[in-house]
């Protein structure tokens, strides 16, 4: 038989291969592995959480030549990293022994074993990590109720992540459950082909690229359900530049986290120039702080001046807030986004002092550790994989919902 530390390796290096082809939004987003959060047994993990610095915004000196030096105001976000998941399973020493020495076995033993349980794992953590990122997403193209069956909608949100300065360095994806993209894709038919220039191993619901992006099919995408009531106004006199709350009445039932709003009269600016868009800016109702008939928690936060600004005025009492969508209605939200706005971060797990069989790889970011141990009394071999990982939306602005 192998010895104890190829086994571990042997499904450790299956696991991470099932999880690169079963991985096809976290495999098209950032995904970090940083040096420093490796596990030093001297000292223990390096902490739970990174903070990232963000970018500098200023404003242009325009029509002098007298210097208007502006102080450096930076700002950080913290991603925690403290999500342990994991899958377990149990093999008897017949089906080990046999394949680890065998190819054509140890095949069987991954089909049987491995990929199943990489796939349930995968699938549970891709499908927080979607609905994660999507109720932090305000940018909404669409009409709710509606499935696009032409490029409108895809143009829409291409054009959303241009106004809000997302690169257009090949980087951009678009995920659909596969209703939708079965309706766009027959609407399109003659557009979606296999493009050459493209790489061949490509994850698993890849579809084609057209229109600057990426299309791929994935039904774990996450469903908004509207709150009971959808009316609303603004009931407040005073406003805070970056503000991130905002009392209200006229809504008898309290808003869903994740629902998207506007302000009227709140245009939103290009973030450079300043100048004022079209449409409305749109802000979603955010997790951290239970909604209710009277008070919301949003983002992004309103600045109507400064090298933040992103909104024309200041908003006003009694201003009408409009939701997307009607009351008690679920609406898939499918996703157009930049590989950079969102972050998933994988951290080293411990390998055990007392733990003879216990391996740990890390592959495309990704973090996996393998722990074998014995069961005497069932002639058993127990086996865990775990990663511990975190998850941020450091640029939402960069990504925009379209609405099903």
């Amino acid at each position: 038989m192998a010895n104890s530390l190829s086994v571990t390796d042997l499904v450790l290096k299956e696991a991470q291969r099932i999880a690169h082809e079963k991985a096809s939004f976290i495999g098209t987003t950032d995904r970090q592995y940083d040096k420093s959060f490796r596990y030093d047994a001297n000292r223990g993990p390096n902490g739970q959480t990174v903070r990232v610095r963000e970018p500098n915004q200023y404003t242009r000196r325009q029509g002098s030549r007298v210097m208007d030096v502006q102080d450096q105001n930076e700002s950080t976000q913290t991603i925690t990293l403290a999500t342990q998941d994991g899958v377990d399973m149990r093999f008897n020493s017949q089906e080990l022994i046999q394949s680890v020495n065998s190819d054509s076995a140890f095949d069987d033993l991954s089909k049987t074993y491995i990929e199943p349980a990489i796939s349930a794992l995968i699938s549970g953590i891709e499908s927080d990590y979607i609905a994660y990122c999507t109720k932090l997403t305000y940018n909404l193209t669409g009409t709710a109720g509606t499935p696009p069956t032409t490029l409108a909608g895809p143009g829409a949100a291409r054009a959303k992540l241009n106004q809000y300065l997302a690169p257009k360095d090949g980087m951009r994806c678009i995920a659909m459950d596969s209703v939708t993209m079965g309706g766009l894709v027959n609407g399109l038919s003659g557009l979606f082909h296999d493009s050459k220039t493209l790489e061949q191993s490509f994850k698993e619901g890849f579809v084609a690229r057209t229109s600057m992006a990426d299309y791929y099919e994935n039904d774990r995408m996450w469903t908004l359900t509207n709150g009971a009531d959808v009316a609303g106004a603004i009931n407040q006199t005073t406003f805070a530049a970056g503000m991130t709350t905002l009392t209200m009445d006229g809504m008898t039932a309290a808003p869903a986290v994740g629902s998207v709003f506007t302000i009227d009269t709140c245009f939103a600016v290009h973030p450079e120039t300043k100048a004022a868009y079209s449409h409305l800016q749109q802000f979603v109702v955010t997790a951290d702080t239970t909604p209710t008939t009277t008070a919301i928690s949003f983002s992004p936060a309103i600045y109507w001046s400064g090298p933040k600004q992103n909104v024309s005025v200041v908003p006003a009492n009694n201003e009408e807030l409009t939701w997307v969508g009607n009351a008690s209605t679920a609406y898939v939200q499918n996703l157009m986004y930049h590989k950079e706005a969102f972050q998933f971060v994988t951290a080293d797990l411990p390998i055990m002092d007392d733990a003879h069989k216990c391996s740990r790889v890390v592959k495309d970011g990704i973090s996996m550790r393998c722990w074998q141990g014995s069961d005497i009394r069932n002639d058993e071999l127990l086996m865990r994989i775990d990663i511990l990982y975190g998850m941020a939306a450091l640029r939402p602005a960069w990504a925009t919902r379209i609405t099903n």
